[in-house]
């Protein structure tokens, strides 16, 4: 196989390698590593001119190594946002599983398709009259500033959520929206990330919860609430404002502080 799957959970290692599949599957690149308005909430940006391409992988340690360092301080290891929609699907993890390994294991390579995959839809939305943006931790928190990607397209608005407060040399085109966890341990990172004047993502327990919030005009941490499951343009919302997302997946049974509700 083309991969490495030592560091892999033992379940998830048998499971690749005693199935003639996964072990071709596993024996192969990714024909791409970005997806082009892969989920529903994305493609709602397209009414207001833009279209987003997004790199999903397996979060926190899932594939060997950790790729979400907060995960566990944070406890959004378990409700993680993968296992909504498509992504509870085994042959859609499976497809991340082999994108996180071909970033980990064959970087170079991982990033010059993903530069490939960025021309392609930004010359793809410039035919169609759309603005790209880009996201790369579509389920991961890699600080990708420094990996030479966003850099390489200014003219192109790159975005993230991030539980990494302390994030230095962001590029003036990357734009990030700190991921709250109500999570005691977490907190100190939450009034780091309050202080640096970013805006806030907050998981509330169901949509009734934000719609009573929004019309009501409530606050949440004294911050003024913006709709985030409106559209996923991000770098329009306001700094110092409280982004309010509600859980899909399993998130709606969390009872760790990262939903709130």
């Amino acid at each position: 196989m083309l991969y490495n799957l030592s560091k892999l959970a033992p379940e998830l290692r048998e499971q690749i390698e005693s199935s003639p599949k996964w072990r071709k599957f596993f024996s192969e690149k990714p024909d791409t590593m970005l997806r082009l308005d892969g989920n529903a909430k994305t493609i709602k940006g397209n009414a207001k001119g833009f279209k987003t391409a997004i790199l999903y992988l397996v979060p926190a340690d899932m594939a060997g190594v950790n790729i979400c360092a907060m995960a566990e301080l944070a406890l959004c290891k378990k409700p993680c946002l993968n296992t909504a929609g498509r992504g509870a699907m085994s042959n859609v993890q499976m497809a991340r599983l082999r994108k996180t390994l071909f970033l980990l294991q064959h970087e170079a390579e991982a990033i010059a398709m993903i530069k490939r995959d960025i021309a392609r839809f930004d010359a793809q939305c410039m035919r169609e009259g759309f603005t790209l943006l880009v996201r790369l931790n579509g389920t991961s928190d890699i600080r990708f500033e420094n990996y030479g990607i966003i850099q390489a397209f200014p003219h192109i608005q790159f975005y993230d959520y991030t539980k990494l407060a302390n994030r230095k040399n962001i590029p003036a085109n990357y734009d990030l929206t700190f991921s709250y966890s109500g999570a005691p341990q977490f907190r100190r990172f939450v009034e780091m990330a309050k202080g640096n004047g970013m805006r806030l993502a907050v998981v509330f327990r169901d949509r009734r919860i934000v719609d009573r919030m929004l019309a009501n005009g409530e606050q949440f941490e004294s911050m003024p609430l913006v709709d985030g499951d409106d559209t996923d343009i991000r770098h329009l919302d306001p700094h110092g404002t409280i982004v309010a997302l509600y859980a899909k997946g399993k998130a709606k049974q969390d009872t760790s502080g990262f939903v709130v509700g």
